[in-house]
């Protein structure tokens, strides 16, 4: 079943990169009491996002958390090492990337894809959402080959 709007974020482990190295974090007790912007694409360092995903995150951070939000974070079901690479590369320090090594956040929020064809394997769909207090307020999920509805700029019409 897919997570929907009114649901509580399941409680899953998520690694935190870090400038110590990769930490582990529930994402029940990471999620709890603040407004979260929450972006999760297939992979980092792919084409659409990183031209188009996470820049655009970076660019309007500063709108998001005039709107409410207390962190942005991004999470890909990659491992930490990379995201954190990632986000130095393309990113901000007004992102924090979770990584899903295992896929387990994906798969417990009913939104994994096959991108096997692609010599990627299972990996979290591309969409946003608004998550306030652990609990989902807004959902944004990409049909595939898409990218709309799961944008910082589409995100930023819901607050």
């Amino acid at each position: 079943m897919t997570i929907a709007k009114g649901d509580k974020l399941p409680d899953v482990t998520l690694v935190k990169a870090t400038a110590e190295g990769p930490q582990k974090v529930q994402s029940g007790e990471y999620f709890k009491g603040k407004k979260v912007a929450l972006f999760s694409v297939p992979g980092a360092f792919t084409p659409t996002c990183s031209a188009k995903h996470l820049p655009g995150f970076v660019e309007k951070a500063q709108d998001l958390k005039a709107k409410g939000v207390d962190e942005i974070v991004g999470t890909a079901v990659n491992d930490a090492f990379v995201l954190q690479a990632w986000n130095k590369a393309n990113g901000s320090d007004d992102i924090t990337m979770l990584a899903d090594g295992n896929g387990d956040f994906a798969e417990a929020l009913g939104l994994t894809m096959d991108g096997s064809g692609f010599g990627l394997g299972k990996r979290g769909q591309r969409f946003s959402m608004i998550v306030n207090d652990g609990v989902v307020e807004e959902l944004n999920v990409e049909a595939p080959g898409d990218f709309n509805v799961s944008s910082a700029e589409h995100m930023l019409g819901q607050l």
